[in-house]
């Protein structure tokens, strides 16, 4: 049979099936969106809520917006804050449009871009000609492309000599895909609804988008979903524009790469980590719906591939394109995860896999109205790298089920673990025995370790004690030929005393009780400088009011060689003592100075008479100052 006899053939059935539609099509109204308005007994039927309930943004903030896109500048910070102000506000429709050109930057994409998509379309009408097939005529090019394919596979099984078109088989193969989903696409919209000039240009620039798309990628080509993506591209962008924020959408890695290929195992991978995020997230409703026999990849794979355009209410299905658009991937598994959490009490009370599937593939109504849908999703938080390490375990359960990671899941690997400091599961993974529960376990273990150190008491004081024994021993290899007495802030000091110190410092010369000497300058003797580097604590309990008693009792320094810095303490600080003998560490206890004999000098007998005044005559504040002493 030759082209001329099929294209006859066929025209005249999709002629009598036009007019049907077109009869079917006139005088219908439509909503601001571009819905048709059907009855309420019809919205069932097509699923389609026309009671939208999005906010509207007043004249100033339309004025703002309007400034921020004329001055837009996709790298700057402030730029992607504003713009995430007024999506959570809600964008006018008048202006999504523009928003999206610039979060997409279609523009800068085309400019850097060899691929000309005017070029491309002449390139393809050729082969189309061949094969009689137009894209103005959506009907008969699916009835052509069909028996054309039919045909083509019986020559070439046959061998026969008949001539061929100047296309491969692949070529019509996805010619006549484009053309069954653009009858899937919307059929209740203006754009696409029947044949009215309107609709059938509407249907040819689609057609004329994804052919383009599968030849500017050839590696991804044309799969399920995507002329919805282009269907709602080119409501509000022009058809070329359409292409670029196509393109944009599906190869920038911040977006769609990760769930559109050829053979749908992207998407399919995306499912499973969207699993395992359930069960992290919502473990019951997990569990719940797997002893129903519901499975995420029932209705997680067409809210994937339509990037839920099959909500009944058109205002939230742009607002949650409008936060895909700005966030990217993360946003599709918020998006998901919210529609489950509002779903959620229903899905508990239905035991029925007949119930639960349809009620998560035809959200009602009421759940996905925009004033219940989009505060809900705002209020939804998705981390990045929560789904890195969910993808990271899909990968690591698959290797150890015996299968090894195709090359798109290894591609999906190396993408996430550029540059991203979160991927630490990736390189944890040394040996086949190691799972995400041994991971689990190990920072189980971690976490035991340290609330067991923190709960011993006994930690802190050891610690207390190691750092005094090696200030000691610094001291004891220090080769300062004299010594004298030094105020040094030990661990045990209050944050008071420490900022009374910080305080003193501040205050100069005036205050310090400094006076050149005379012939009564009390010189330390060794016995005393042996005290002092070997017995840190001693030299503790010298410390904070002696200096002030030293002052008062004495109008000169006391300077032996050099002049000897006192501490000095808070004006808060009341007088204190020491604690009994009981509370005393045994160290302190050992190195009580022995009493002053007649062979002490007078500079040595007024240093001990000083300490014992103050071991007698300033007590503790509380119980805790004299644990830390």
């Amino acid at each position: 049979m030759s082209f001329k006899t099929m294209r006859r053939k066929t025209s005249s059935s999709a002629g009598r099936r036009s007019s049907t539609t077109r009869r079917r099509s006139e005088n219908v109204p439509f909503d601001e969106f571009g819905f048709a308005l059907t009855k309420r007994k019809d919205q069932k039927l097509h699923h389609r809520c026309h009671d939208y309930s999005f906010t509207q943004l007043n004249p100033v903030r339309v004025k703002e917006l309007c400034e921020l896109l004329s001055y837009w500048n996709g790298a700057s910070f402030i730029c992607k804050s504003q713009i995430e102000r007024f999506i959570r506000m809600g964008i006018p429709p008048s202006l999504r449009g523009r928003v999206w050109k610039c979060l997409l930057a279609i523009d800068s994409l085309r400019d850097t871009s060899d691929f000309s998509y005017q070029k491309c379309l002449l390139e393809v009408r050729v082969p189309l000609v061949d094969l009689g097939v137009s894209e103005y005529g959506i009907l008969s090019a699916i009835a052509t492309l069909s028996e054309t394919q039919n045909h083509l596979g019986l020559d070439l099984g046959e061998g026969s000599g008949a001539p061929l078109p100047r296309c491969s088989a692949d070529d019509i193969t996805v010619f006549r895909q484009i053309a069954l989903d653009l009858q899937r696409s919307f059929p209740t919209h203006r754009s696409l609804m029947g044949d009215s000039p309107e609709a059938i240009e509407g249907q040819a620039k689609l057609f004329r988008v994804l052919i383009a798309y599968a030849k500017y990628s050839p590696q991804v080509g044309y799969s399920q979903g995507m002329s919805y993506l282009a269907a709602v591209l080119l409501m509000q962008l022009g058809e070329e524009e359409a292409f670029w924020a196509l393109t944009a959408l599906l190869d920038k890695p911040k977006y769609l790469t990760e769930l559109f290929d050829f053979n749908l195992t992207r998407v399919q991978h995306q499912v499973k980590v969207f699993d395992q995020f359930l069960k992290h997230r919502k473990p019951q409703l997990s569990q719940h719906l797997e002893s129903v026999g519901v499975s995420s990849v029932h209705f997680v794979t067409p809210w994937f591939l339509t990037l839920f355009t099959s909500l009944p209410c058109w205002d939230s299905v742009l607002a949650v394109w409008d936060l895909i658009i700005l966030h990217g991937l993360s946003a599709v598994f918020r998006t998901a995860l919210t529609l489950v959490e509002l779903l959620e009490p229903r899905l508990m009370d239905l035991t029925d896999e007949g119930a639960v599937l349809p009620l998560l593939l035809r959200v009602p109504f009421d759940v996905s109205k925009y004033a219940v849908f989009i505060p809900a999703l705002w209020n939804t938080e998705v981390q990045d790298w929560e789904l890195k390490c969910m993808s990271s375990l899909v990968l690591d359960e698959s290797h150890h089920e015996g299968g090894e990671p195709s090359q798109d899941q290894k591609a999906t690997l190396s993408t996430q673990a550029s540059g991203d400091k979160e991927n630490v599961l990736e390189g944890e993974k040394t040996s086949e025995n190691e799972s995400a529960s041994g991971a689990k376990s190990v920072l189980t273990r971690v976490m035991r370790l340290a609330q067991r150190y923190l709960s011993d008491q006994r930690g802190r004081q050891r610690t207390e004690a190691q750092g005094a024994q090696t200030q000691a021993r610094t001291r004891q290899r220090s080769p300062a030929a004299t010594r004298v007495f030094r105020s040094r802030t030990g661990s045990s000091l209050t944050q008071s005393q420490i900022r009374s110190r910080r305080q003193s410092q501040h205050r100069g010369v005036a205050q310090q009780p400094v006076v050149q000497g005379s012939s009564d300058d009390v010189a330390v003797p060794d016995a005393a400088r042996r005290s002092d580097s070997s017995e840190p604590t001693l030299k503790r309990t010298s410390t904070g009011p002696l200096g002030k008693a030293a002052g008062r009792r004495s109008n000169h320094s006391l300077v032996s060689g050099k002049s000897i810095r006192l501490l000095r303490s808070s004006k808060k600080r009341r007088s204190q003592t020491p604690p009994p003998t009981s509370v005393l560490p045994p160290s302190l206890r050992a190195s009580s100075l022995p009493p002053s004999s007649s062979n002490d000098t007078p500079r040595t007998a007024l240093i001990k008479e000083l300490s014992s005044r103050h071991q007698t005559s300033f007590p503790f504040r509380n119980a805790r100052e004299s644990k830390l002493i």
